[in-house]
């Protein structure tokens, strides 16, 4: 099982497609608090339809309790800032894909956590700034299970 760890997110809509996402994919999610919605919000329910029963979703007060919980998972960081592919990437089971809040991305120091060598970027054209971030999950998600057989 692969883990998709969304650190703050702030967008409700971006987080209901994820556990629909994850749900569809068995993956697992964690979400980094704070966060910038409730849980219970319409337009998370919408966009997670009921997929939300399907998929567990486990909430971390912030990043040192998620890692106090999982201390040994390996992690991959997802960025604009990354210098590596995220095809390029070699991903276990069990691997936790860290992706940022959708307004300022992962903060350096967290990066720095995770080692340069386990920060990831998908390609993007020049002068771009940023993808969705449920697209960006989808994409580096399905790249790891594919990588683990589906």
């Amino acid at each position: 099982m692969l883990h998709i760890i969304l650190y703050q997110p702030e967008i409700p809509p971006n987080t209901g497609n994820i556990i629909r996402l994850c749900a569809n994919t068995g993956a697992r999610l964690h979400l980094i608090g704070p966060l910038g919605f409730h849980l219970d919000n319409s337009r998370l329910r919408r966009a997670g339809l009921d997929y939300a029963q399907m998929t567990h979703v486990q909430q971390h007060l912030n990043w040192e309790a998620f890692t106090n919980q999982y201390p040994d998972m390996s992690l991959w960081a997802f960025s604009t800032r990354g210098k590596t592919r995220y095809d390029q990437a070699v991903y276990r089971k069990n691997d936790g894909l860290v992706f940022g809040p959708e307004t300022r991305g992962l903060p350096d120091s967290l990066l720095k956590s995770i080692g340069s060598a386990h920060c990831l970027r998908l390609p993007m054209m020049d002068n771009s700034r940023s993808l969705n971030l449920s697209n960006t999950v989808a994409v580096g998600l399905y790249e790891a299970w594919r990588q683990l057989g589906f």
